[in-house]
């Protein structure tokens, strides 16, 4: 399998750089060229396309030919970056292609997810903050996956809760809805949600899904899973 991954060189990308080698996949790293040496350790494994990612020549090059896209969709900035960046890739992307995104719980697809006060608050207040230094944009993120929603693309979009490092536990849990009891834990290893990420490539299951994921070893988890 040829697979596209676009955010490369941040941590969950790389993360995913590595699951997908781990698999024999053939892997296409998309990344922004001041970023390219952090993909030195798979440099000589993979092919680097550097370009900022909502850059539309640069996924066009990149996808080419590839039957996945794995994509982090980062809310960088005030300038569309999420939403410039999906639709290039639902653009670009082989006809055939599997599509995976990252976001966030804070993503809903069919409006019946049911969030807490302290995410509601983290994600109004801390994103007109993020939106007022111009640091991100997170409505610009639920603007390129409701972009994601719409495409006839073979998509899933994969829904993150709060991640923190360390050894894998295994592929993540998911529920359809944020507020499911099995999620209630709230915490996930980032190399895991990479591992789900690239999971999800062959999993048809998921076409036209946003699972929303958790540790599987998390409390939440092993009492409701």
């Amino acid at each position: 399998m040829r697979v596209c991954i676009v955010g490369a060189s941040g941590k969950l990308g790389t993360y995913m750089v590595g699951h997908a080698l781990d698999r024999g996949y053939e892997v296409v790293a998309v990344c922004r060229e001041q970023s390219v040496a952090k993909l030195a350790a798979f440099a000589d494994r993979i092919t680097i396309v550097p370009g900022a990612t909502d850059d539309r020549d640069v996924i066009q090059r990149a996808a080419a030919h590839c039957d996945g896209v794995l994509v982090v969709l980062v809310p960088r900035g005030v300038h569309h970056y999420a939403s410039g960046t999906a639709q290039a890739v639902v653009d670009y992307a082989e006809p055939a292609a599997r599509l995976v995104f990252s976001c966030g719980w804070h993503i809903t697809l069919d409006g019946q997810d049911v969030y807490t006060w302290k995410l509601k608050a983290l994600v109004g207040v801390g994103g007109r903050l993020a939106r007022l230094a111009r640091f991100a944009d997170l409505d610009d993120q639920v603007e390129a996956t409701r972009r994601v929603f719409a495409s006839d693309t073979r998509w899933t979009v994969v829904r993150g809760s709060n991640l923190e490092e360390g050894p894998s536990q295994g592929l993540p849990v998911w529920s359809r809805h944020v507020g499911d009891p099995v999620l209630q834990s709230d915490i996930t290893r980032r190399v895991d949600f990479a591992l789900f990420m690239v999971q999800a490539l062959e999993d048809d299951d998921l076409v036209h899904e946003a699972p929303a994921i958790v540790s599987r070893q998390s409390p939440s988890a092993l009492a409701h899973a």
